[in-house]
C-alpha cells in the first residue's frame, strides 16, 4: 500500500483527515485516504497518502484551509522519516 518514496500526512482526528481529502480531491490532486501503518503513532488511525511531486501544493492548500496535518512522514528505505512537524504554537518545523 505504501511504496518507497510516498509521503504520508497524519492528522490528529478523523474529521480532520477525511475533510483534507475531501477538499484535496475536489481539487483533483491525487491523494488516497489509507489506515496509517502501524510504525506512525497516530491519533485516528488515518493517513493522506501523496507523492512528492504535488507535495508543496497539497502543503500550501492544506495551509489555506487551516488543514494542516500533525506530521508528515515519507517511507525511505523501509522505514518512515518524519520531515515535517505541525507545532501547536508556533509555525510549522521542518526536520
Amino acid at each position: 500500500m505504501v511504496q518507497e518514496g510516498h509521503l504520508l500526512a497524519v492528522f490528529n482526528s478523523g474529521h480532520r483527515v477525511m475533510k483534507a481529502e475531501g477538499v484535496l480531491k475536489a481539487l483533483g490532486l491525487p491523494v488516497l485516504l489509507i489506515p496509517a501503518p502501524r510504525q506512525l503513532q497516530t491519533d485516528c488511525g488515518l493517513a493522506l497518502r501523496f507523492s512528492e511531486d504535488v507535495r508543496e501544493e497539497i502543503m500550501r492548500i492544506l495551509e489555506r484551509e487551516s488543514l494542516l496535518p500533525a506530521f508528515v512522514s515519507q517511507y525511505m528505505g523501509g522505514e518512515f522519516v518524519t520531515f515535517w512537524v505541525n507545532e501547536a504554537n508556533g509555525p510549522p518545523t521542518i526536520l
